[in-house]
């Protein structure tokens, strides 16, 4: 039986990798900071990158048989499927994992090369409880994760990976061993196969399909022809250097290029994948960025006049139109605004019985007839699709422009350390709850709302808002304006915000501004 002593090597010591390689290939490194909210991602490391790895495989072995330890003791019982994402360390990733699962006594269902959805929807198809996806998702090449889960289709939340974390780092495992491992052969065409299953428009679409070199690749172009759509396939040959731009339908630099493409073809729609294929982007006929949750009221205005009386979870990062659109109102349609995070939402359409959930970040969640409840990228598309079929008359930009006007901001992330960023949050509350108190203006009217459910959201009195929340998968907060006024007021609310955040040394620079 393996002994592993995960307090014999840590970041930032004496015998960090760079100086010491015979420790990174004899000890386990698992940094704490590695365990987030609701999955795992560590910096895993490129080849002479310069910077010292959060993780190595030993590392990983020991998330494994601590994983293994998780499900049995939670009553999950012993079977878990597994799958990779398309990067050039994730398969040793995922086998490492496996290793450690095993020894823990699991029985691993190994679906080889996925996207993320693909594993949620394995946990049906082969009747499997638990799943444990290797990917970074949007991540830059260099990072790995673990997206995880033992009751389909929700995936852990805090609670789960606090004790998950507890297991590891206290080596607390159970190696009862008795684990077993299965490749399980063709699965993808499986996947391709239900998610196409009687879905057919009529409405001869051109579609830009964008893969950003990732995973997605593999999948949407096949998806989106076998419903009947003329696809026109952008960077979707797999290619985990990300030559181009990194595989994030949030990034200015994937949504322009869709436009690009978009325009030099005559499209009726850009869709754009990330890295593990469970968000999707979008980008209307005449080039403009639809930001996510704008796609989401378009949806929603389309499923509630089909679905009267429906519910949708929405994020905190989305627009208010949720709330103020009138079609919704008129179709009786009734918005919940819940924790931004796929795990969060997810778990608030379970309880709602919503049927549907909506991400600024792209993450949608379709309940029955629609989905299983899981964010899929490509059940978004598809969605968007049908959306389109049923109204022949109108393009993209149209149904776009037929929303209420708003200026909204795309989701920009200051850099803040994984270690400090939830107390900077803090304090950035309770000087908005000051500032309300004392009646001080921000962005010259004063601050009528705050909502808290997920960091801070200051609403003004004109219904402009600004939200700052921690990221829950990088060291980095999370900044979003929208005003419903005036694209000048949208810009004087980011700008106070950012004189807010600004009192702060630990706060960096921007990832991307409007």
């Amino acid at each position: 039986m393996m002994q592993m002593d995960l307090a014999s090597f840590k970041p930032g010591s004496p015998r960090e990798p760079k100086s010491d390689r015979f420790a990174l290939e004899t000890s386990a490194l698992i940094r704490p900071t590695g365990f987030r909210e609701y999955d795992a991602r560590w910096w895993f490391g490129r080849p002479d990158d310069g910077k010292a790895p959060e993780l190595n495989l030993m590392g990983v072995q020991a998330l494994g048989m601590g994983l293994g330890t998780f499900i049995r003791r939670s009553g999950a019982g012993p079977d878990i499927v597994t799958g990779h994402d398309f990067r050039s360390y994730s398969l040793a990733i995922k086998l490492a994992l496996a290793s450690g699962l095993m020894a823990a006594g699991a029985r691993v269902r190994d679906i080889g090369l996925a996207l993320s959805p693909m594993a949620y929807f394995a946990q049906f198809a082969l009747d499997v409880p638990s799943v444990a996806m290797v990917t970074a998702s949007h991540n830059e090449n260099g990072w790995t994760g673990v997206k995880m889960g033992t009751a389909r289709p929700l995936t852990f939340g805090p609670d789960e990976m606090a004790e998950l974390k507890r297991i590891v780092l206290e080596a607390d495992f159970d190696l009862a061993g008795g684990g077993s491992y299965e490749f399980v052969p063709d699965f993808r065409q499986r996947y391709i196969d239900d998610l196409t299953r009687g879905k057919r428009i009529a409405r001869k679409l051109k579609v830009v399909v964008a893969c950003g070199n990732g995973t997605a690749g593999a999948f949407a172009p096949q998806v989106l022809e076998r419903i009947g759509c003329e696809v026109i396939p952008l960077d979707c040959e797999l290619d985990h250097s990300f030559p181009r731009y990194n595989p994030n339908p949030e990034d200015l630099a994937m949504l322009h290029a869709i436009r690009e493409k978009v325009l030099e073809s005559g499209a009726d729609v850009g869709l754009g994948f990330d890295g593990d294929g469970d968000r999707c982007g979008v980008i209307d006929n005449e080039g403009r960025e639809i930001f996510a949750d704008k796609v989401g009221v378009m949806l929603a205005r389309d499923l509630s006049a089909l679905h009267p009386q429906s519910v949708f979870v929405v994020d905190v990062k989305s627009t208010g139109l949720f709330a103020a659109d009138p079609v919704l109102k008129a179709n009786g349609a009734r918005a919940d605004y819940w924790k931004t995070g796929h795990s969060y939402i997810k778990r608030r359409v379970a309880e709602l019985g919503a049927i549907a959930g909506f991400e600024k970040s792209g993450h949608f969640f379709f309940n029955p007839p629609l989905g299983r409840g899981y964010d899929d990228g490509l059940i978004t598309a598809i969605v968007v699709c049908e959306m389109l079929d049923r109204n022949p008359d109108s393009s993209m930009a149209e149904l776009y422009r037929a929303l209420p006007v708003t200026w909204g901001s795309p989701t920009m992330s200051p850099h803040c350390g994984d270690e400090v960023k939830y107390a900077v949050v803090e304090r950035v509350l309770e000087r908005f709850r000051t500032m309300q108190r004392d009646g001080l203006p921000i962005a010259g009217q004063r601050i009528a709302d705050l909502v808290t459910v997920n960091g801070v959201r200051v609403v003004i009195e004109d219904g402009t808002w600004g939200l700052v929340r921690a990221s829950s998968n990088k060291p980095e907060l999370v900044v979003v304006v929208e005003s419903p006024v005036s694209e000048a007021q949208q810009r004087a609310m980011f700008a106070a915000v950012d004189r807010v955040l600004r009192e702060h040394a630990e706060v960096g620079p921007y990832n991307q501004t409007f």
